[in-house]
C-alpha cells in the first residue's frame, strides 16, 4: 500500500486561524492597559459584558454564552465576587444551580468599560461600519464551524 502523501502546512500568514488568533492578541494588548485600569482581566471583561446585557444568569447560561466550561468559569466569578463586582447564590428553586447577579460596583463599572470600543477604533485606524463588517463576517464563520461540529450554540 503506498504512503499517504502529506500536505505541507501553508506558511502562518496565509492561515486564516492564525490572522484571527493574532488579531485577538493584538485587540487583547489594546485593551489590557483599560482593563488594568478597571482592575479587569480580559476574560472577567467578557463575563461582565455577559451580565451587563442580562443580569442574573446561572453559571451555565455564562459558560455556555461565552463558550466555556463551568469549571472554568467557577474560578473567575469567584475572583469577581471577591472583588465585590457579583454574588453568587444557590437557586431556591433548583439548589444544584448557582445564580450570578451583579452587584451595584459592578454595574457602575460598565459606564468605565465603554473605553474599550474608542480604543479598538483608535489603533485600528478602521471605520466603524469596517470593523462591524470584519465582525459579521467573524460571527458567521465561528457560527457556521460551531453549526458543522455541534459543540456549542450563539446566543448572541
Amino acid at each position: 500500500m503506498p504512503a499517504k502523501k502529506l500536505n505541507n502546512p501553508l506558511p502562518l500568514d496565509d492561515q486564516l486561524c492564525y490572522a484571527i488568533y493574532s488579531a485577538g492578541m493584538a485587540i487583547q494588548r489594546v485593551y489590557k492597559p483599560l482593563l488594568d485600569d478597571l482592575g479587569l482581566t480580559y476574560p472577567q471583561y467578557l463575563v461582565l459584558n455577559v451580565l451587563w446585557r442580562e443580569d442574573k444568569l446561572t453559571v451555565g447560561s455564562i459558560a455556555e454564552r461565552l463558550a466555556l466550561e463551568s469549571s472554568t468559569l467557577t474560578p473567575l466569578l469567584k475572583r469577581l465576587e471577591a472583588a465585590g463586582l457579583l454574588r453568587r447564590t444557590r437557586n431556591p428553586a433548583n439548589e444544584r444551580q448557582v445564580v450570578v447577579a451583579l452587584t451595584d460596583k459592578g454595574r457602575e463599572l460598565r459606564s468605565r468599560a465603554g473605553c474599550l470600543a474608542d480604543a479598538l477604533l483608535s489603533s485600528s485606524g478602521q471605520s466603524p461600519a469596517h470593523l462591524n463588517q470584519i465582525n459579521r463576517d467573524v460571527r458567521g464563520l465561528r457560527n457556521a464551524i460551531y453549526e458543522h461540529t455541534g459543540v456549542w450554540r450563539s446566543t448572541a
